[in-house]
This record gives C-alpha cells, sequence and structure tokens, in this order.
C-alpha cells in the first residue's frame, strides 16, 4: 500500500516538466530581482542597461537577418548626385531601418538600452513607475534611436527630439492602456451575499442570471420558484437555492428566539 502511494507522489514529481522549469526560473528571477534591489543606484542602473541593450541587441540581430536583402533595394547615391535635403534624408531613413544584423542589434540595443536604464533611475528615485517614466524613458531612447541609427537626415537634433516624442507618445498610450486593462474588476456590492451564496452551492454560473433579472442581495429573502425561472436557472439549482435561503432564515430566526 506504502509503496503505491510512493508510486503516486513519484509520477505526481515527475508530470508537468515544463511547470517546474517554469517556476524554476521565476524563483531565480525574483531572487535576481530581489538582489539587484538591494545594489546601489549607480550598479543597479548598468545592470539593468546592460542585460536589456543585450536583449534588444539580440532582437535587433534577429530582424536584421529578416531583413538582410533590404539594404540592396537602397542603393546609396553617388557623391555628385543631386538630391534635395528631403529625399536624402528620406533615404537615409530607410536605410537605417532596413540595415542588416550587426546595424539592427546595434540600434536595438541602444533603444532598449536606454528606456531600461532611465526607467529603473527614474523608479528608484521616484519610488514609482507612472506614465511619465515611462513617457521620459521613451523619449530618451527614441532620440538616442534617431542619432545612433542616422536616420535624423542633416539635422539630427530637430528628427531626435522628433523621434523622442513619437516613441513617448506611443509608450504613454500603451502604459495608459495597460493600466486599464490590468485593473482588476470592481466587485459589484448589491450581489456581495448572492455571490457567496452561489460559491457555496457550486451555482457561480449564474451569477449572470441574478444580474440580468435585477435580483440583488436586498431580493433573497423575496424569492420565489417563478422569479428564478423567469431569469432561466434550471430546476436543480433553484431547489438548491430556496432551500439555502430558507435554512438561513430559519437559523435567524432560532438566533432571534435565543436572544
Amino acid at each position: 500500500m506504502e509503496q503505491g502511494k510512493q508510486g503516486i507522489m513519484v509520477a505526481s514529481q515527475t508530470q508537468n516538466p515544463l511547470e517546474q522549469v517554469q517556476a524554476r526560473f521565476k524563483e531565480l528571477e525574483n531572487g535576481f530581482k530581489l538582489w539587484l534591489s538591494k545594489q546601489s543606484l549607480p550598479v543597479e542602473a548598468a545592470i539593468v542597461t546592460t542585460t536589456s541593450a543585450a536583449q534588444g541587441a539580440a532582437i535587433g540581430a534577429f530582424m536584421g537577418t529578416l531583413t538582410a536583402d533590404a539594404p540592396s533595394a537602397f542603393p546609396t547615391p553617388p557623391p555628385n548626385a543631386s538630391l534635395n535635403p528631403q529625399a536624402m534624408a528620406s533615404l537615409k531613413q530607410a536605410q537605417a531601418l532596413a540595415g542588416g544584423p550587426l546595424i539592427q542589434a546595434r540600434n536595438f540595443a541602444v533603444m532598449t538600452g536606454v528606456n531600461a536604464g532611465i526607467s529603473c533611475v527614474l523608479k528608484r528615485l521616484r519610488g514609482k513607475e507612472d506614465v511619465q517614466s515611462s513617457m521620459a524613458a521613451a523619449f530618451g531612447s527614441g532620440a538616442m534611436f534617431s542619432l545612433v541609427s542616422g536616420m535624423g537626415g542633416p539635422n539630427q537634433a530637430t528628427n531626435a527630439v522628433t523621434s523622442g516624442l513619437f516613441f513617448a507618445l506611443v509608450q504613454g498610450g500603451l502604459f495608459q492602456i495597460g493600466q486599464k486593462f490590468s485593473q482588476p474588476p470592481v466587485e459589484d456590492t448589491h450581489y456581495a451575499k448572492t455571490r457567496h451564496m452561489l460559491n457555496n452551492l457550486g451555482l457561480q454560473s449564474y451569477e449572470k442570471n441574478f444580474k440580468k433579472g435585477l435580483l440583488t442581495d436586498n431580493t433573497l429573502p423575496l424569492l420565489t420558484d417563478s422569479a428564478l425561472r423567469d431569469v432561466r436557472i434550471p430546476p436543480g439549482p433553484r431547489l438548491l437555492i430556496l432551500d439555502h435561503i430558507q435554512r438561513d432564515l430559519d437559523s435567524k430566526e432560532k438566533r432571534g428566539s435565543r436572544n
């Protein structure tokens, strides 16, 4: 018997190896973040910038391999070619965005590294991560990306500011959207007792029926079979709900008579 139990325990431990790897990776990640939070600001910023730049370089190199043949579509014009400044700037932007693996690795490394570094410093100084910090980090990464990639053309300073503002607006909007969807839904207090009752009975799926019929907590003592039928609750769950309500009323009456 004990051997059978041990076999079941061993089988349960050996299953789901992917979940075990994910749990181990999450544990290491949390330990690294905890250690990093105890370091000084320069050390933390340097490590965060370096690791993020390495990740960005890997992504950029991969993207560069996908667009390895793109630079041939944008040949460099001869020195004596008479192109207006706008056309030359557009050509340089296209060449910067269609570079090979090394060029894209450099561009993405600068962009992600600067973004993560600024975010780290602002989070440590301000004690929080909000949309202002996110937009400031995006502005810095966008400006540096414009300068390093050479997509700014002859007027690099102006284009760096423009790119920074564009990056800031995009990342600020994404941050706000993420905050909106990450917030937990507000619990409806008008159905708190109803929700608790349905959870105890294992009938959580019928909460939407109560809400559809506006059967709030105040209506629980008044519920009848016909009222539950009107909101399309099947006979079995109706019996359980009514029995639970009646038992609750009886227990309250007994407590009241004792007092």
